[in-house]
């Protein structure tokens, strides 16, 4: 059995290499590398150069191929178009090699930004997709591309996480180091809006499992952690495990989007594009939660880690590797 991964040097990729390494489920993975190994340098795996438009290259290494995981994506750009081109058109692409050379198997990582925020219940599969940045929509646009060129002979799970959190994460990360300067930001209450969240090792479990699912044409699933969380919860088990106490600083939705677009203003001199955006302010401000009953019942996917453990987990690393 022969796998391919894109998005391997990534934070959720890398886990998933260190998942199919470990558990020998392929006797070949081979992961695209555009530039830098990054969490890949030192394993055994095959090294494939090139990115998700090289044509030539990417038909080669997927040949033979049983089961390919697509991870790659970008989660943050100052236009649309990159977006389309990294999130939609590459998988496109993507896909349709695939299937030329053969293969049989596609697991596809989406977001629940794709379906977008919830109102008051967990988003199940049956919702309407309503993104509301131009991240969740070229997801939903990457889906519904999806759908419309698969073939009978393909099997495609998608799988639609939350915010993912754990070892080697770089975006929730800010919150984690703010609070260890006893600082925390929470838009809104405390209480409202939830959010729902999973664990990295969690995400990489569903990832297996529906690699393991070989039903003809395209399945979709939300896959999350344990509960549905709030901001004051997220703080009391940090606050805890870090043993300090930060001082919390509740932020209007109102104001989070005026602070957004100062930063990402300012950011614009300086020719970069920062995580707090306009963008990510319109996402920060609602409400985020979804459903695992399908992928409960279909896949047999039940999430493991608590917050609590997941935090610690994920503080405990950031420390070891003196992020924190």
């Amino acid at each position: 059995m022969k796998a391919f991964v894109t998005g391997g040097t990534g934070f959720i990729g890398s886990h998933l290499v260190d998942d199919l390494i470990d558990n020998n489920r392929f006797d070949e993975i081979r992961c695209l590398v555009r530039n830098r190994e990054k969490w890949l340098t030192g394993k055994q795996y095959t090294k494939v150069n090139g990115d998700l438009f090289t044509i030539t290259r990417l038909r080669n290494a997927l040949e033979g191929v049983d089961t390919l995981f697509h991870i790659a994506a970008i989660v943050k750009a100052p236009t649309k178009d990159e977006f389309q081109k990294a999130n939609v058109d590459a998988t496109e692409n993507l896909i349709r090699i695939a299937r030329k050379s053969g293969v049989k198997k596609i697991v596809i990582l989406s977001s629940l930004a794709a379906a977008g925020p919830s109102s008051g219940a967990p988003l199940d599969e049956e919702a309407p997709m309503n993104p509301v940045s131009m991240y969740g929509e070229s997801k939903k646009e990457m889906e519904e591309m999806i759908h419309r060129i698969h073939t009978p002979e393909l099997s495609i799970t998608i799988l639609r996480p939350p915010a993912v959190y754990g070892p080697r994460e770089d975006q929730i990360y800010t919150f984690f180091k703010l609070m260890n300067k006893r600082i925390c930001p929470i838009v809104g209450n405390g209480l409202k809006p939830e959010i729902s969240m999973i664990y990295v090792a969690d995400l990489i479990r569903a990832l297996s499992l529906a690699e393991q699912k070989q039903t003809p044409g395209v399945q979709t699933y939300f896959v999350s952690g344990p509960e549905i969380y709030n901001w004051n919860q997220i703080k009391d088990i940090t606050s805890k495990i870090l043993g300090k106490r930060p001082v919390p600083l509740y932020i209007r939705p109102g104001l989070v989007k005026k602070i957004a677009g100062a930063v990402e203003s300012a950011a614009s001199f300086f020719g970069t594009y920062p995580v707090l955006n306009r963008e990510k302010a319109n996402e920060m401000v609602l409400e985020w939660t979804c459903s695992n009953k399908k992928a409960a019942d279909e896949l047999q996917y039940q999430p493991s880690v608590s917050l609590e453990e997941g935090i610690s987990r994920t503080i405990h690393w950031y420390k070891k590797h003196h992020w924190l």
